[in-house]
C-alpha cells in the first residue's frame, strides 16, 4: 500500500469522474479504483505520497463541488497494510493475478 490513501465520496457518477480527473491532474497520485455504495453514492480511492494525496483530494473536492454534491473527503496517512483487503483492486494488481475482493 502507498504512503497515503485518499477518498472522495460524491452523490452521482459524473461528480465522481470530475473529482477523479481533477485529483489525477493536480498531483502525482494513482487512482486504485472506485466503489458504488448505493443510492447514487460513489467513492474514489487514490494513493501516493501524503502531500500529493492531500493536494489531490482538495482539488478533487473543489472540482466535484462545482457540479455536484461532495459528501465526504478523507486522507489516511500510512494506512495499515490489511486495509488493502477492503479496497478495490487496481488494474495493475488484477493483471498480476491478485484476486479481487469478495
Amino acid at each position: 500500500m502507498a504512503q497515503a490513501l485518499g477518498m472522495i465520496e460524491t452523490r452521482g457518477l459524473v461528480s465522481l469522474i470530475e473529482a477523479s480527473d481533477a485529483a489525477l491532474k493536480s498531483a502525482s497520485v494513482q487512482m486504485i479504483g472506485w466503489d458504488k455504495i448505493g443510492s447514487g453514492i460513489v467513492t474514489t480511492f487514490i494513493t501516493g505520497d501524503v502531500g500529493a494525496v492531500k493536494s489531490a483530494v482538495d482539488a478533487a473536492a473543489e472540482a466535484a463541488g462545482k457540479i455536484g454534491e461532495v459528501l465526504a473527503v478523507h486522507v489516511i496517512a500510512r494506512p495499515h497494510e490489511d486495509l488493502a483487503n477492503v479496497l478495490p483492486k487496481s488494474k495493475t494488481a488484477a493483471a498480476a493475478g491478485v484476486p479481487a475482493k469478495k
